[in-house]
């Protein structure tokens, strides 16, 4: 019996126009106070749920990820943190249109972008930096639930990228098995991609 697998089809990064907008500055000055920020908004929210764009070009035929680079060390994906009852889907593509669309068009082009596959879910058993692709046998609520999923993107587009971030193209060879440099969500992405079938346009 055969299995069928997924094509996506994946578009040249020189297809792709990069501009720079106005700065979004990070909510929290440090990792502590992101966490801090966390715990308070659990104690009053409940779980945070978190979410996450994967868009994938190519260049030479092998696949590249585009990463948010802020400062010089820390790279994410885009997305962020949901609303309390906000539908998840939805969410990802405002969020993808607040960071990556250009100024005029944020809010207004959530349609542009197709939110496909799910492709992991992480989950923050405490207060903590760590996250896991499971949740640990001991909890049995986590802080906080990330999904990250696949985002579809046309032949062509315009990405306007706050100017205090860089946006990269990053070769899945550079992010596998490198956590020390991208961190694990980042360095497993070869891993949860490798199932696609891809066609190079």
């Amino acid at each position: 019996m055969s299995i069928s697998q997924s094509t996506v089809s994946l578009y040249s990064l020189d297809n792709y126009k990069f501009e720079v907008k106005e700065s979004q500055p990070e909510e929290d000055p440090s990792v502590a106070a992101r966490l801090n920020r966390l715990q308070n908004e659990y104690e009053k929210e409940g779980i945070r749920r978190t979410v996450e764009g994967v868009l994938v070009v190519h260049e030479h035929n092998h696949p590249h990820v585009l990463l948010l680079q802020i400062a010089n060390t820390f790279f994410k994906l885009p997305g962020d943190a949901l609303k309390p009852g906000e539908d998840e889907i939805e969410g990802l593509k405002l969020r993808l249109s607040q960071k990556l669309s250009p100024t005029s068009q944020v809010g207004l082009d959530t349609n542009d972008w197709e939110v496909g596959e799910l492709l992991s879910k992480w989950y923050r058993p405490n207060f903590e930096n760590f996250m896991y692709p499971y949740t640990p046998a001991h909890i049995t609520k986590p802080k906080e639930i990330k999904k990250i999923f696949l985002v579809h993107l046309p032949e062509q587009k315009t990405f306007s990228v706050p100017k205090n971030m860089k946006i990269l193209a990053v070769p899945l060879f550079e992010l596998y098995d490198n956590s020390v440099r991208y961190g694990p969500q980042l360095a497993a992405l070869p891993h949860l991609l490798s199932r696609f079938n891809y066609v190079y346009s």
